[in-house]
């Protein structure tokens, strides 16, 4: 049985204004959802050592104030109705029917928007911040965690249309449910995805089980995403999760692992309207975080480096780096656990650009590559375990199928084929997609669709097949080397020429155009760089968009 802290922060008139009282409740939640049983009793009025009284409220409660003593953010209120305006943008709020709406709200533009927009559309709405943030044992490691700006913007947004505010803490279902699955991923040397976990875990989980006592019609946030539901048989027909308008904002991805039960609680008003649309709303609403930026990164470190999280929880191990096409010693590390497959930051070695492409979790090894965008080294075949249908069931048609790998835009037309899991009752899907991808990493999520429908999602296995990058027996044999002291050194590393980046992708009429240059006398050699200029160009371009998506 989990605990579950509620928090009321309260104002006391007959002390300066600048104080304020924070509260906590514990509340025991099952494991599994079922109703809370908040008492019904009366505030009572407790007194301590402290000046201040204590007011303990044995139930969920709204805010009132901020729970911070530091300066409050600029705030610019306007309490006009905009109905008039906002109208064409409620269209995935269930406008026209009169609902009660419990909205995730982070402090941040976009599930201010969405609150705004479900109070336009005429429900009754009640806020909840959830705070996730890390144990008081934490809090000199994350001094910057931003929670208390996040929670004094959130209230002034309720307080521009008088929504009350709950605060929910979190921080233990987080850290048992999410953080500590993350840091075991990382030390097994995969690559897990923290959002995907928190979505299905706390916002659509531990969160529901706590308000389900409440009688809330629907859960709102502010994600890029659409949910169709059926009116004429909402018992028995399946909700559906569609892509968002907005396609390159769109977060059906991180929602992909969601079961049917919690889609069918589900309202994101921001699914029918693109990013450019609630940055004007937020201006038209006159929010007081209308000109925050947005956030990045993993959503419960805050300001906080990612590698510094790792080390704090995981430690350093000094471990080499291993050239994989040579077995050249180049260098060495801090620990296989913090470089993912597709990696170029952090490598810190000359005559890059550097890629991860494989990791020897046993004897701590990270391979490099510099031809990590060769053709000949790119997969398209992986296996999937761990997989969640929103429907419920696996689909129909398993192919003529889309696949995301990563939050983005892109597609890949892929097939599945349904195989028993070894060893247990678990089923694995074996992917194919229609073209290459250099990025898969085990431990992230493989989401798949049908036209606009989002079908579900598994996590993608160290399994491959053998198109992986291939590792010289030279390197697979330094890596098993007990004492690495007696690999002396690492060599000096060569810039690599340039041609070499782009020979692999020239067929075999550029390669002749190549050879013919290079003959050609000097005063004749800007051929030759007219010719190389847009394979290099493309070439560069594309390493950057794989980066990015």
């Amino acid at each position: 049985m989990s605990k579950l802290r509620l928090t009321r922060t309260i104002s006391i008139p007959s002390l300066s204004s600048s104080s304020y009282l924070a509260q906590s409740h514990f509340v025991s939640v099952s494991p599994k959802p079922q109703a809370l049983k908040p008492s019904l009793l009366s505030p009572k009025l407790h007194f301590s050592n402290s000046p201040i009284p204590t007011i303990v409220f044995p139930r969920l409660f709204s805010i009132s104030a901020s729970a911070s003593s530091s300066p409050a953010p600029q705030i610019s209120y306007s309490l006009k109705s905009f109905d008039g305006d906002v109208q064409p943008y409620l269209s995935c709020s269930m406008p026209y029917r009169r609902l009660r709406v419990a909205v995730l709200l982070s402090g941040g533009v976009d599930s201010s928007v969405a609150l705004r927009l479900l109070h336009a559309a005429g429900h009754a709405c009640t806020a909840f911040y959830l705070k996730i943030w890390f144990q008081e044992d934490f809090e000199n490691f994350w001094s910057e965690c931003p929670w208390e700006d996040d929670l004094k913007y959130a209230k002034a947004v309720c307080d521009q249309i008088e929504v009350p505010l709950e605060v929910v803490h979190l921080t233990d279902e987080y850290w048992k449910n999410v953080v500590s699955y993350i840091i075991d991923e990382y030390r097994c040397g995969r690559t897990p995805n923290p959002d995907v976990l928190c979505n299905t875990r706390i916002k659509f989980g531990a969160f529901m089980d706590a308000i389900s006592s409440m009688k809330f019609d629907y859960v709102a946030s502010g994600h890029y995403a659409n949910v169709v539901h059926s009116f004429t048989d909402p018992m028995n027909a399946s909700s559906v999760l569609e892509l968002s308008q907005d396609t390159v904002k769109d977060q059906t991805y991180f929602l992909s692992h969601l079961s049917q039960a919690q889609l069918k609680q589900l309202i994101f008003p921001l699914g029918c309207i693109s990013k450019e649309e609630v940055r004007k709303l937020a201006t038209i609403f006159d929010l007081p975080n209308k000109d925050r930026k947005d956030s990045q990164g993993i959503c419960f470190l805050g300001k906080i480096k990612f590698s510094e999280f790792v080390a704090r929880h995981i430690g350093e191990r000094e471990g080499i780096i291993l050239e994989a096409d040579t077995g050249d010693f180049l260098g060495m590390h801090r620990g296989f656990w913090f470089y993912t497959i597709g990696q170029r930051q952090g490598l810190r070695l000359p005559g890059g650009p550097w890629y991860v492409v494989e990791k020897d979790i046993k004897n701590n090894v990270v391979f490099v590559s510099r031809n990590y965008y060769s053709s000949d080294k790119r997969r398209r075949i992986f296996r999937v375990g761990s997989l969640k249908w929103l429907s419920g069931l696996p689909p129909n048609q398993t192919s003529n199928l889309q696949c995301k790998v990563r939050h983005g835009p892109g597609f890949y037309d892929c097939n599945l084929n349904m195989e028993a899991g070894e060893g247990s009752d678990e089923d694995v899907a074996v992917v194919q997609l229609s073209e290459d991808d250099q990025g898969l990493a085990a431990g992230q999520f493989a989401a798949f669709y049908k036209g606009k429908s989002c079908l579900g999602s598994g996590v993608i296995l160290e399994s491959w097949d053998d198109q992986g990058f291939p590792v010289c027996p030279k390197a697979l044999e330094i890596a098993q080397m007990e004492d690495k002291s007696l690999l002396g050194k690492p060599v000096k590393i060569k810039v690599k020429p340039e041609a070499s980046v782009s020979e692999p992708q020239l067929n075999m009429e550029q390669r002749s155009s190549h050879i013919a240059a290079a003959k050609r006398p000097r005063r004749e050699s800007q051929g030759e760089v007219i010719l190389r200029f847009p394979m290099n160009w493309l070439q560069k371009l594309r390493e950057k968009w794989l980066r990015i998506f």
